[in-house]
């Protein structure tokens, strides 16, 4: 400790560091510099592939882009973190290496820890597995609309580990990818709204299937609504026979996400086309009984044209 405060320690120190900076301190800046390239190379490579992906896989399978951009953004995704991650340990090796610190003893040091949170940590393994397969199998990409778990919403991140999903109301889910047991992609290629349209028993069914056929093929030739909708309205026919109603089934198929926009706005017409035509759509009816003994409430009625010869 007293040698610190001796001229000669301050002189040899700054002899030493006045060396290291003009013999070190460059090839430090020029790694750091090094760093910062190579992440932008490796960004600017990722983003050119996905862009040589996109145009190659339409060309050969005619899948619509909407589709590729799904699975194509979360396959990016991992790949971006996975060459940020190589890139940095590149650089942390070099810059230890550079600062004189023996590597090989924490690269063995790394190994043996590895060994031992890998037993201990079999859950971790088993979500990064399952992350993989879900990526490889094409299950769900972002952007989808799935049910996992019992819960729906809307998949705004796929990762190794977790899969995050948003619901209406604006709560976010975040699911271990080992214990997700079923996964409902409801939007995947395409969509369809199934409508049970229930009418009353005395209803001509023929021409309520027409009436429902026409409004969908009206809708299909709006500017706002034909480029959601794939196909003409299909009508499968009396489905079941209700308490009050007849159910009649029908589908209509649409781009991915657009048919709960497109079954909000087919309902709206057909009530208004029904009403136009005196179409019954039947609802639940309810009657209450009093009692003759205790009498609670005595309900009379009069006509009113005993009202106005009383008056």
């Amino acid at each position: 400790m007293k040698n610190i405060f001796t001229p000669e320690f301050w002189e040899t120190f700054a002899t030493s560091l006045s060396g290291w900076i003009i013999s070190e301190l460059p090839s430090l800046v020029i790694l750091i510099v090094l760093l910062f390239v190579a992440l932008r190379v490796g960004f600017f490579m990722v983003r050119k592939l996905k862009s040589i992906l996109v145009k190659k896989t339409v060309h050969r399978n005619d899948e619509p882009n909407l589709e590729v951009e799904k699975r194509l953004n979360t396959l990016m995704g991992i790949v971006k973190k996975g060459v940020a991650l190589i890139i940095w340990s590149i650089f942390i090796m070099i810059f230890l290496k550079k600062i004189n610190i023996d590597i090989a003893p924490i690269l063995a040091g790394a190994g043996i820890i590895g060994l031992a949170v890998g037993f201990g940590a079999q859950e971790l393994v088993r979500d990064f597995i399952t992350g993989f397969f879900i990526l490889l199998e094409n299950q769900i990409r972002t952007g989808d609309v799935a049910i996992i778990n019992g819960t729906g919403g809307l998949v705004e991140k796929i990762e190794l580990r977790t899969i995050t999903l948003r619901d209406l109301s604006g709560v976010v889910h975040i699911f271990q990818n080992g214990k997700i047991n079923t996964v409902s992609n409801m939007t995947k290629d395409w969509s369809a709204m199934v409508f049970d349209i229930g009418v009353a028993y005395k209803e001509d069914l023929n021409q309520v299937m027409k009436l429902m056929k026409q409004v969908a093929d009206n809708m299909m030739k709006d500017e706002e609504f034909k480029d959601n909708i794939l196909e003409p309205m299909e009508i499968f026919g009396l489905d079941s026979f209700g308490d009050s109603a007849l159910i009649v089934k029908g589908r209509i198929k649409t781009k991915p996400i657009q048919q709960w926009a497109v079954g909000r706005e087919y309902r709206k017409r057909l009530k208004e086309t029904f009403d136009e035509h005196r179409i019954e759509i039947p609802f639940p009816h309810q009657t209450i009984y009093w009692g003759e003994e205790i009498e609670p409430l005595k309900l009379t009625m009069e006509k009113a044209e005993s009202k106005a010869a009383a008056s």
